[in-house]
Parts: structure tokens; sequence; C-alpha cells
């Protein structure tokens, strides 16, 4: 969870947590390590962290430079993925969002969708359709350990 988001919207961490999910930092603003200085970056981190509590940590885009990753893991578990919707895209539909998933999900996958006003077209009609795709398929959800 990106912190500036649960800041403006608490309700929603309380949410997720009343429901039993797995939660973690995304940093405060959404920085890629690989555009700021470590100690900026590690600041970020630690901001969000007063509002999510969680030994999770997933670095946006995936990037985040070897010694930003040695100081991060000190603290968190490193949460990375291995598919990205693309759910954001504004040249995809749903449906081709959900083809992403159908396609490209493996046993063990992390899927990243966005809870952002870009992807909310997307979101609302392709989480929906992979989940019960998914589950078709015999695929689980379950809780990542915190």
């Amino acid at each position: 969870m990106v912190g500036d988001n649960v800041r403006r919207n608490p309700e929603l961490l309380a949410e997720v947590k009343r429901r039993g999910h797995s939660y973690g930092n995304h940093t405060m603003h959404h920085l890629q390590g690989f555009k700021v200085r470590g100690i900026t970056y590690m600041r970020d981190i630690t901001e969000a962290a007063a509002l999510i509590d969680s030994r999770l940590f997933r670095p946006p885009h995936g990037l985040v430079r070897w010694s930003q990753a040695k100081a991060i893991k000190r603290h968190y578990n490193i949460v990375m993925y291995d598919l990205v919707t693309r759910d954001y895209s504004k040249r995809l539909s749903p449906q081709d969002v959900l083809d992403n998933v159908r396609k490209y999900t493996r046993d063990g996958s992390i899927i990243v969708f966005h809870d952002s006003l870009k992807a909310e077209k997307n979101l609302r009609s392709a989480l929906p359709a992979a989940i019960e795709w998914l589950k078709s398929e015999g695929y689980e959800f379950l809780p990542m350990p915190m």
C-alpha cells in the first residue's frame, strides 16, 4: 500500500485488515529506488511504515538498487511479483488485462493489479473476472506471512 493513500483513506487499510488480507509497504509516495538517492528512499519507506504495520515491502515498479535492497532487508521481507496485468494501460481493455492473467499465471504467481485512477476502468471488470477464472482453474489465494 502506498502510504500517502493510506493517510488519505485509513478506513481502506482497516477493511483490508478486517478481512484478513496480507498487506505491505509500497513507499509513502510511490518512489522508484533507481530514481532517488538511498537516504531519500529509505526515509520514504520509513514514513509509510508509520502508517502501515507490515514487514512486507514491494518496491514500486519492482526497481530497487542493490544497496537499497540490502538496507530494506534489515527491516522488511521484499516481495516481488511475476505478473503485472498492465491494468493501468489506456491501450488495454478489461478483456486484454484478463487475457494477460490467463496467459501468464503460473503456480505460485504473484499478480499485480493497481488501485489507481489510471487502472480503475480495467480493474473493476478484469479483477473479478480474473478471480473467477483463477478459481475455476483450481488456483487458491493464500495470505503471505506478515
